[in-house]
This record gives C-alpha cells, sequence and structure tokens, in this order.
C-alpha cells in the first residue's frame, strides 16, 4: 500500500492485516553534496517502492521523511518519534526506517523503529540491467530483514 486515495480506501477495509509501516528517511541539501544526497535518496526510494510492491497487504508505504541535513539530530529523533508513535496508535505494529544517511546509525538506539541502511549508489550512469540487479539484490536484503523482525 502506497499513500494514495485508492490504496488508503483499502488500508481502512483491510487494516487488521496491514501491521508494517514503511518510512523513508530522505537527506537534502544545497551545498556540497547534494548530488550524492539525491543520488541516495533516489535508490532509497527505488528500493522501498520495490518492497511495498512486493508485499502490498502487508506493508503500508508512507511518504518520506524529508530533512535538511543540517537539523539536528535531537529534533529529528524527536520529529520522527512522534511519527512512530502516531503509527503504533493506529494499529502498526511494526515500524521501519530506510536510508543511506549513514549518520542515522549513531542514533539507531533512539529510535522507536527499526532502521536499515541502504548504500548510497550512484546510479545515473549505470547500466540499466545492473541497476535493476542492484535494486533487487538490496530489495532482497530488506526483505529478509522484515522477515526477521516480524518473527
Amino acid at each position: 500500500m502506497k499513500w494514495t486515495a485508492a490504496d488508503v480506501e483499502i488500508y481502512v477495509k483491510e487494516k487488521d492485516y496491514i501491521d508494517t509501516a514503511l518510512i523513508p528517511l530522505i537527506p537534502i541539501t544545497i551545498a556540497d553534496g547534494a548530488k550524492a544526497a539525491a543520488s541516495g535518496g533516489e535508490f532509497v526510494q527505488l528500493i522501498v517502492h520495490e518492497a511495498e510492491r512486493q508485499l502490498k497487504g502487508r506493508l503500508f508505504l508512507f511518504p518520506p521523511f524529508t530533512y535538511f541535513m543540517s537539523e539536528q539530530r535531537e529534533e529529528l529523533i524527536r520529529r520522527l518519534g512522534d511519527w512512530t508513535r502516531q503509527l503504533m496508535e493506529h494499529g502498526m505494529k511494526h515500524v521501519f526506517y530506510v536510508t543511506c544517511d549513514r549518520t542515522w546509525k549513531e542514533y539507531e538506539n533512539q529510535l522507536s523503529g527499526r532502521l536499515w541502511m541502504v548504500p548510497a549508489i550512484p546510479l545515473q550512469d549505470m547500466d540499466e540491467s545492473y541497476k535493476q540487479e542492484i535494486i533487487r539484490e538490496q530489495t532482497s536484503q530488506l526483505l529478509n530483514f522484515f522477515i526477521s523482525q516480524w518473527s
């Protein structure tokens, strides 16, 4: 399920079966590192969309939690915690975050959900078949992570 009117309508009817929220954490900047941040965010989006496609009916993909890289982490952790609390109060048993921003790893123990890191791979100049292979591989690892957390 994605954050679309049609999928939300289905979610409302089937929410007893949809217990997992997926939130991409997307860093942005217009300073040094903007291209790398954009590329990493693009890769994260490709992976979470593929994961949602494969787990439709069990997983709800929410809009990205987007933030400036210069924002204070304590504030980001608070805001992300608010998102997570709201989702859990409304029936989500599992909340997963996916990001390429390695800084989150330092704060993982302060997060209410589970963090999954993907490498920030620049896809723009990559051969399409190789790009799809990398996306499949990363998605497979993410799905295995979900399954390990569900048990």
